[in-house]
């Protein structure tokens, strides 16, 4: 039995999350599908490095698994890719020891997030960005980010119903750039609680909009209490960047 570990992509706007539900189509339910057929009917699970909700999209997603088939890691990619929808593709496949594991050996993830800023709407753009035509101060908004920035508590800025009790987490870095008509946010952290990322985009949205100052982020990161945080961003402008290892 030999273990493989793939990078994947895929858009996310067709399913309901990566990981398999009772309802609804996933990512990993479309993959372990493609396995199914690659192995003449014998099931092989994936482990992937973590999950994405429903319309977040993952450009460096990772997975693993274990397969008995004696492939070279190259074909084996094409073969996957034969088997697999047009919304998921698989970039890589190569075979690694056996003690490699997709989430329990990540040391970080970059996620981003993807603004459209111009005026008018762009309909074939609308399961990719956020369309955000309003004022901002980037300059305000990226001192809001050094205030993020770091190992904190983040209580507000996770969705209610996480299940984690510990909620600290260690932010490397919040890059805001801009190209052309489009604000891209970077966040590079050590892990990210559920809807994390997305209440950071929406905080930090607030903040340049004026809706928020930067003391009042401080003041919601302090006081480690959801209500007192922003409006969580929409998912279609989320994807997963890439996945760090050891």
């Amino acid at each position: 039995m030999k273990r493989f570990k793939a990078v994947i992509q895929y858009d996310g706007t067709n399913f309901v999350g990566y990981q398999i539900q009772p309802n609804g189509r996933t990512v990993q339910e479309e993959i372990e599908k493609a396995l199914l057929r690659m192995h003449k009917g014998d099931v092989v699970k994936i482990v992937g490095s973590g999950r994405t909700d429903t319309g977040v999209h993952a450009k460096g997603q990772v997975i693993h698994f274990d397969s008995p088939l004696a492939i070279p890691p190259a074909k084996y990619r094409k073969a996957l890719q034969t088997f697999t929808p047009y919304d998921i593709s698989i970039v890589s496949v190569e075979e690694v020891d056996n003690d490699f594991h997709a989430r329990f050996g990540t040391i970080g993830k970059e996620y981003r997030y993807f603004v459209q800023r111009s005026e008018f709407f762009d309909p074939f753009a609308r399961h990719f960005t956020l369309h955000f035509p309003y004022k901002l101060d980037i300059s305000r908004m990226r001192e809001a980010a050094d205030v993020l920035t770091g190992e904190h508590d983040f209580t507000s800025f996770c969705a209610a119903g996480s299940g984690r009790e510990d909620k600290v987490r260690t932010i490397y870095a919040i890059e805001i750039t801009e190209e052309e008509d489009t604000l891209i946010f970077s966040f590079k952290g050590n892990g990210f609680l559920y809807n994390m990322v997305r209440i950071l985009v929406g905080t930090l949205l607030d903040v340049g909009n004026d809706r928020l100052t930067v003391a009042q982020v401080k003041a919601n990161l302090e006081a480690r209490d959801r209500t007192q945080g922003a409006k969580t961003a929409p998912p279609q402008g989320l994807y997963l960047w890439e996945v760090y290892y050891k």
